[in-house]
């Protein structure tokens, strides 16, 4: 199968790769070959393109943020000032605890994804949060489970199955 062109969707065989790639990020690129029965220079290919397309972002190991020590996960709803969505993205970066920001539509201007150690070490954040000039109202919730994970497995499947 020749590789496609960096404007195509991903395929059944991008995604095979993918899901190889998920339960064993360690394989190399010969390994990747052997087990989808292709060559070499096609799963090298295949993932470069990934890569230049920004599918695949790198492989960094899955860590338990609770195990690290930050049993706490809290989602916040942030109003902003107008105009002010990329300063008070770049303030919110620098914030160790905050590990995702996302710019919504809705109630709310973003929505941004914290963890603490503990209620006190929540407390803490929040409050480095609202300080963030240009933060106007928050509203926050504390996870307290996580029935559903992150996840893109599935997606993955249903597009290796329709090849």
């Amino acid at each position: 199968m020749a590789p496609t062109g960096d404007d195509d969707p991903l395929d059944g065989l991008d995604a095979r790769l993918l899901l190889l790639l998920s339960d064993e990020p360690r394989l190399g690129v010969l390994e990747c070959s052997r087990r989808l029965g292709v060559a070499r220079g096609t799963v090298q290919a295949r993932m470069d393109r990934m890569v230049r397309r920004g599918v695949l972002r790198g492989f960094p190991p899955e860590l338990d943020l609770a195990a690290m020590g930050y049993g706490l996960t809290a989602f916040a709803v942030l109003e902003i000032a107008q105009g002010q969505r990329a300063t008070v993205a770049e303030r919110l970066a620098a914030i160790d605890e905050v590990c995702e920001v996302h710019a919504t539509t809705g109630q709310g201007d973003l929505f941004v994804r914290m963890v603490a150690r503990s209620n006190a070490d929540l407390q803490r954040v929040i409050d480095t949060v609202v300080a963030v000039p240009a933060v106007r109202r928050t509203s926050t919730s504390i996870a307290l489970s996580t029935p559903v994970p992150p996840r893109v497995r599935p997606l993955l499947e249903n597009l290796a199955n329709d090849e």
